[in-house]
């Protein structure tokens, strides 16, 4: 009787399985016939919580992925760095305190932290960091800084964006370069009324504005261009004329913008900076010696959040710094080597060591804002599944969004680009774990890939 049953019971999945399969080939095929799609390319894969195959349309297509990339990178770096692994940024100085002068110069470094600053942490936030800062320098007796202030940005190496990231990302808030040291998530706002500038989140240090913008339309249509170590920024496009409107970009270079503020604070806090602000960078560029801030003589060490709560913020709110920054902690912790090369390299062989075919993860970053990156929807599966067995899976999946169709999916969007991947329980118990990726659609890929999803509720 029992062994009945369970042939029953097995049965009745089967044939569950089978239905929920014909209803996704319609849906999938109606949409590849549609007029939008006539030279689109789809990729989807969804198998049940277990890994048992349900349904595949070239699911082992490789396709350009946008933000769902960041599934990888966020597995790979809880496993590898702990979920309570924490950036560090040390505040020292060279020379010695006598009579509340430091005869010598003070030195701000960090290993990258990308939550430096940061606005989105309640313990985290700029204050924060200037309040341990100056009380820190105080407790020291320091009132006088004879020497200079140096922000160390050494950690890692010079090319702070990834080579493929396309040149109209680069000077907007999502497209922020990683440095040594980055600050407030190396982003900056303006307040635009049609086309002239109000107001600064703060003020760009030593930048020049080209102004191209026009008034007109009902939505913004703006765009930001800087580069590392620019001192020229421009933006163009359109902004709706007769309001205020918001728009953010990437500082150019942030840790010189840290060293201005940190002089300012000085100031506030009547302790007196006799010398100039310097960054690494900048002296390297002048053609000078860089200083190495001393591993003694420690003011401060300044914590980040955990690793849990930055992969939070990262899936949940697709934060492209933080991507990159985890891909050049990656390289340099696993390889040695903080170029990106060396971290993405790195993330391939993680994914490679879990089972995924190496041929269906051609990875070019971390964040999934490069169009060279080309993922197959089954090897998101199989990262998901694989996720979903470790210790870490809660801090992982805690990040996932809850998308508009009310499915828990990272999403990725891109110019004609969309894709979802994630976990969804049905009406009726069954677990999925589920990708789908399309290039090239000419109509609201957004809403036809829900519709396609909705057959799994």
């Amino acid at each position: 009787m029992k062994k009945t049953l369970a042939v029953l019971v097995l049965s009745v999945q089967i044939v569950a399985a089978q239905n929920i399969a014909q209803k996704l080939d319609k849906v999938t095929k109606d949409l590849m016939d549609s007029s939008g799609a006539v030279s689109s390319s789809l990729s989807f894969y969804v198998s049940d919580e277990n890994g048992n195959f349900i349904y595949e349309y070239q699911g082992n297509k490789g396709l350009s992925t946008a933000s769902t990339q960041k599934i990888f990178t966020a597995g790979a770096a809880l496993e590898t760095l702990g979920k309570n692994y924490t950036f560090t940024t040390t505040s020292s100085y060279s020379g010695n305190i006598s009579g509340g002068t430091l005869n010598g110069n003070l030195f701000i470094s960090s290993n990258g932290d990308p939550t430096l600053g940061s606005w989105r942490y309640d313990a985290y936030k700029p204050e924060n960091f200037k309040k341990k800062l100056i009380e820190a320098i105080k407790n020291s007796g320091i009132t006088k800084i004879s020497g200079d202030l140096v922000i160390d940005d050494s950690y890692f190496d010079h090319q702070t964006i990834p080579g493929g990231w396309p040149w109209d990302d680069l000077g907007n808030y999502y497209g922020a370069g990683v440095w040594g040291i980055n600050w407030k998530e190396n982003q900056f706002d303006i307040n635009i009324n049609g086309t002239d500038f109000k107001s600064f989140s703060y003020p760009l240090e030593g930048v020049k504005w080209l102004n191209d913008l026009k008034a007109g339309g009902s939505s913004d249509q703006s765009l930001i261009f800087t580069a590392p170590h620019s001192d020229v920024a421009l933006i163009n496009g359109m902004l709706p004329a007769g309001k205020t409107v918001t728009v953010s970009g990437s500082t150019p270079n942030p840790p010189l913008q840290l060293a201005v503020e940190v002089k300012q604070w000085l100031k506030e806090s009547g302790i007196e900076l006799s010398g100039k602000t310097v960054t690494n960078s900048q002296l390297e560029i002048e053609g000078k010696q860089a200083l190495a801030a001393p591993k003694n003589n420690i003011l401060l060490t300044y914590q980040s959040p955990t690793l849990d709560k930055i992969v939070y913020w990262f899936l949940r709110k697709s934060i492209n710094l933080y991507g990159e920054t985890l891909i050049k902690t990656l390289g340099k912790e696993k390889k040695g080597n903080s170029s990106f090369k060396s971290g993405v390299s790195y993330l391939k062989e993680f994914w490679k060591s879990k089972g995924i075919n190496p041929n269906m993860i051609n990875f070019a970053d971390g964040s999934g804002l490069s169009p060279q990156n080309y993922v197959a929807a089954k090897a998101e599966v199989q990262a998901l599944l694989y996720a979903k067995k470790q210790s870490w899976f809660e801090a992982y999946y805690d990040g996932f969004p809850v998308q508009d169709n009310g499915m828990k999916m990272k999403s990725g969007t891109m110019r004609d680009t969309k894709s979802f991947a994630g976990y969804h329980t049905a009406k009726d118990g069954k677990k999925y774990v589920f990708s789908i990726i399309i290039n090239n659609y000419q109509g609201s890929g957004n809403t036809e890939l829900q519709k396609i999803l909705n057959v799994l509720k």
